[in-house]
């Protein structure tokens, strides 16, 4: 596994010139330019087959959406949807140059929480997830695990539960996808208050387009430490490729009906 060295917190170009890089002392393993240029053919079929896929999908799966959305509105009237700003970043060309620049978005679930629910407590364990602080994240679970998600979190609606344990809840981020906000595959698109507590070279993990599975996510599925879970995106930045990119979408849902780190 790579060795990542800290450094100052990037600002909103995720992705800078090698030079630019190493003057704010970054480790030699940082992603530069010249990788986020030199794959222009990749990032152009791997947008092809998102919206291929992702339009696919929608339509396949359009009579469960529909009957997931009843189930939300019979047991929680309410909004459909939950809707959250998330960090990503968008591949930009400027002065010859591509970069990722960091930019935010809406991002579209199923709700599974109750309506205006309060977000302090998974605040506080996101907050204690990232520093390690395992006897905070503990004393919020209410008993130890190892599992590194809110697992008793008071806010989910039963059909929310069924809805997370299968990752039902992440479908409409297929719409996401459609827009060009996110892919099928990438590091999860993080939150607001999560990027405010990064160290710095947990920043390397945004240097590309969000997605809603990815290796991570096959490979530690809330299993990991955070630290671990960067580790493990900034792989498949380094290695992104089509080959990988299918292999990951394959094994996804194995991984998801197994429900292996999802309790």
């Amino acid at each position: 596994m790579s060795t990542f060295t800290n450094s100052e917190k990037w600002s909103d170009t995720l992705v800078q010139s090698k030079s630019e890089l190493e003057s704010k002392q970054y480790a030699d393993q940082v992603l530069s330019n010249d990788l986020a240029g030199s794959r222009k053919n990749y990032y152009f079929f791997k947008r092809i087959i998102d919206l291929v896929l992702s339009v696919t999908v929608l339509i396949l799966l359009s009579p469960i959406l529909i009957l997931i959305s009843l189930a939300i509105l019979v047991y929680s009237p309410g909004p459909v949807f939950f809707v959250q700003e998330r960090v990503g970043a968008r591949r930009r060309f400027e002065n010859g140059k591509y970069y990722w620049k960091k930019e935010n978005f809406k991002i579209y679930k199923f709700r599974t929480m109750k309506v205006n629910s309060d977000s302090s407590i998974h605040q506080a364990y996101v907050k204690a997830l990232i520093k390690n602080d395992r006897e905070k994240m503990d004393t919020i679970q209410g008993e130890k695990t190892e599992t590194r998600k809110l697992i008793h979190d008071p806010r989910i609606t039963r059909p929310g539960a069924l809805l997370r344990k299968l990752s039902l809840d992440e479908l409409p981020q297929l719409w996401n996808v459609i827009r060009g906000e996110m892919s099928l595959v990438g590091p999860r698109p993080a939150l607001s208050y999560e990027v405010e507590v990064y160290q710095p070279w947990h920043c390397q993990r945004l240097a590309t387009q969000p997605g809603i599975t990815g290796l991570q996510q096959v490979e530690a599925r809330c299993t990991a430490d955070f630290d671990e879970q960067v580790h493990w995106d900034i792989k498949y930045i380094e290695n992104q490729s089509l080959w990988l990119d299918l292999k990951i979408i394959l094994k996804t849902p194995f991984i998801v009906i197994s429900t292996k780190g999802a309790n």
